[in-house]
């Protein structure tokens, strides 16, 4: 007799987790669960969640201070299991963090080789990273993480500007509501895309944005703390407005192209010209959502002469027309 269908969703809980990371896909379920069962009612299951401590504890501390109590302690069995992001100050410290989590890792080593799919979460993709299971494979994480990831995994071929990749039964995902994402995915695989559909518009989810690159602001990213990277930023803050080189950078900050462009790699993970046109993206970005400049003005103080070649510069960093950017994120007068 074939079983019904069913998604065995498990969700590790970590100290310092972040609580949307586990309330949200379990409500997300629980709410598919519901509709499903207004549709074609029956008896058994479509989705079970359990949230499993890794430590063998029955209790942890979630970054807001709350208490999930009542984990499992032993994991049963799973299709699928989860990281969820966790919480730190800056992105070196989230690092240290999640290389303590010895005995999660040996929980995620073990239930990979038993062929279950591991996901991870925003800031939970460090840890999915640091068991080595990413090693040689497609990976995002959240965007103000990408720099830092690239830097310590390089192994891992990172998509960072992705909502959401899987690579031979390895899951990431982006910034921390993009895991809800993940669940819809999960949703329509179990029981179809149009119970997946349903539930996204009841929890307001778009399912189609595939991209984070709208949401990312290089103010957020954190910066390195070298002279040469200082410097250097430094400079390209004050010259924005104009059409800026990399010749001219690197004798700004008494060094060579070729050395400027291998401390760009490594510091940032791409060249000093991609950081140029970032940059020059973002002064855009804050002149769109902020200001009723036309295109050509906004244009023009970014740095650019030529309207066209910027729209296709902006499209590709941000995968928006300056127009509908400005249609989505424009500030908007409340009242």
């Amino acid at each position: 007799m074939t079983q019904p269908p069913l998604l065995r969703l498990g969700i590790l809980a970590l100290d310092g987790c972040l609580l949307s990371s586990i309330g949200g896909p379990t409500d997300a379920l629980q709410i598919a669960e519901r509709v499903a069962n207004l549709r074609q009612p029956r008896s058994d299951p479509r989705f079970v969640v359990h949230v499993i401590s890794a430590e063998g504890r029955d209790r942890v501390e979630t970054s807001s201070g709350l208490v999930l109590e009542g984990l499992a302690t032993e994991p049963p069995e799973l299709d699928v299991l989860l990281v969820p992001g966790v919480m730190a100050d800056d992105a070196t410290a989230l690092c240290g963090r999640v290389s303590r989590y010895d005995q999660a890792i040996a929980l995620l080593r073990a239930q990979r080789a038993r062929g279950v799919r591991l996901a991870a979460s925003c800031s939970g993709t460090l840890l999915l990273a640091h068991s080595g299971l990413l090693e040689g494979r497609r990976a995002t994480t959240s965007w103000w993480l990408a720099a830092n990831f690239r830097r310590w995994f390089p192994g891992v071929r990172l998509e960072a500007d992705q909502m959401l990749v899987e690579d031979d039964g390895l899951i990431t995902t982006g910034a921390a509501t993009a895991v809800l994402n993940l669940v819809i995915r999960l949703i329509a695989e179990v029981a179809g895309e149009e119970l997946a559909q349903q539930v996204g518009r009841m929890l307001v989810i778009d399912a189609e944005r595939q991209s984070q690159a709208p949401y990312v602001s290089m103010a957020l990213l954190e910066k390195p703390r070298t002279s040469l990277a200082e410097k250097a930023e430094q400079y390209l803050r004050h010259h924005l407005d104009s059409e800026l080189s990399v010749a001219a950078l690197a004798e700004h900050c008494g060094t060579s192209e070729r050395n400027l462009l291998r401390h760009f790699r490594t510091q940032y993970g791409h060249t000093p010209l991609e950081h140029i046109q970032r940059l020059k993206v973002e002064r855009a970005k804050a002149l769109l959502e902020t200001t009723h400049l036309s295109l050509d003005e906004v244009v023009e103080r970014s740095g650019y002469s030529d309207v066209s070649s910027f729209r296709k510069l902006f499209k590709r960093a941000t995968a928006l027309t300056p127009a509908d950017y400005r249609e989505r994120f424009r500030l908007r007068a409340r009242g």
